[in-house]
């Protein structure tokens, strides 16, 4: 048989193996988003508490259970689709009743809620160093002067500056701008005010690590302009139980306080790595997750 002729069969052949393989389904833990039978697929947003919980899950799902774990940063709406239609197998910073209302009403049905795994809520609200004497929203006023009439923000296009520009401002009546920034660029405006002892007002949320690593604390919202408090939830795929039982339960039963999920996010920051940091927070926090891994 000429070359090119036995190459072409060996072609054939090849492709005729891969074909039966695919076919034939396979065993393993798991299968769904991934694309193996092995992998498990989690998609996250880039909030501080999403990255932190699924950088922890990633370790442990890869290193105690024995999965390949692929970790996919994306926008919330494509997230709740991916779980929706299987493409993805997680997302674990669910935000209800009010963050993700419209999608919770879309996809609610063709998602498994994997329930609360944050002990404490989650809220938005205007922060303050605790020196300061303002103790709620409508004493800004009083004391404008020493805070020059600023409220430090963050991304213009966050969910918390249309709150506080919409809500919170006219709800008060407040006579303020909102200062457009950066996350870590209103976070070095609080270091900087706090090391001076100076009056600052910025706009807050919990979870996050400031809460753990700075002496400060929200001005108090009588009026709830801000929005009542929320609950972080998980949801998985359809079928996810069925395929990686024990991927499943494991994700069932993350559970972290307030305080742990502080300094787990701290831990993170503090790193400048979020593998790196969630390790250091798991050498250090072990007996915490042992009662996630399933028996």
């Amino acid at each position: 048989m000429a070359l090119r002729g036995k190459a072409l069969l060996a072609l054939m052949l090849g492709l005729l193996i891969g074909l039966v393989g695919a076919c034939g389904g396979g065993g393993g833990q798991g299968s769904g988003g991934g694309g193996d039978d092995n992998t498990v697929t989690i998609g996250y947003i880039d909030w501080d508490e999403d990255v932190a919980v699924t950088n922890l899950a990633a370790i442990l799902l890869e290193e105690e259970l024995g999965y390949n774990v692929e970790t996919t940063l994306s926008e919330v709406g494509p997230l709740y689709s991916g779980v929706a239609t299987g493409d993805l197998d997680a997302f674990l910073d669910v935000w209800l009743p009010n963050t993700h209302a419209s999608y919770w009403e879309e996809y609610q049905d063709d998602v498994v809620d994997l329930g609360q795994w944050y002990e404490g809520t989650a809220t938005l609200g205007i922060g303050v160093p605790d020196y300061v004497e303002a103790r709620s929203i409508e004493d800004l006023n009083e004391y404008r002067d020493e805070f020059g009439g600023e409220i430090i923000g963050i991304e213009p296009g966050a969910g918390i500056m249309k709150i506080v520009e919409e809500n919170a401002i006219p709800g008060y009546g407040l006579d303020y701008n909102l200062v457009a920034s950066s996350t870590p660029a209103m976070i070095s405006e609080l270091e900087e005010a706090l090391e001076s002892n100076q009056p600052i007002a910025f706009t807050a949320w919990k979870p996050h690590w400031m809460f753990t690593a700075f002496d400060i604390r929200y001005l108090e919202d009588p009026e709830e302009e801000m929005g009542g408090p929320e609950q972080i939830s998980a949801i998985a795929r359809e079928g996810l139980e069925e395929d990686a039982p024990e991927a499943f339960q494991f994700l069932d039963n993350i559970y972290l306080t307030e305080e742990q999920l502080g300094e787990l996010e701290l831990a993170i920051n503090e790193a400048g790595d979020p593998e790196v940091g969630a390790r250091a927070w798991l050498e250090e926090n072990r007996e915490v997750v042992e009662s996630w891994l399933p028996s």
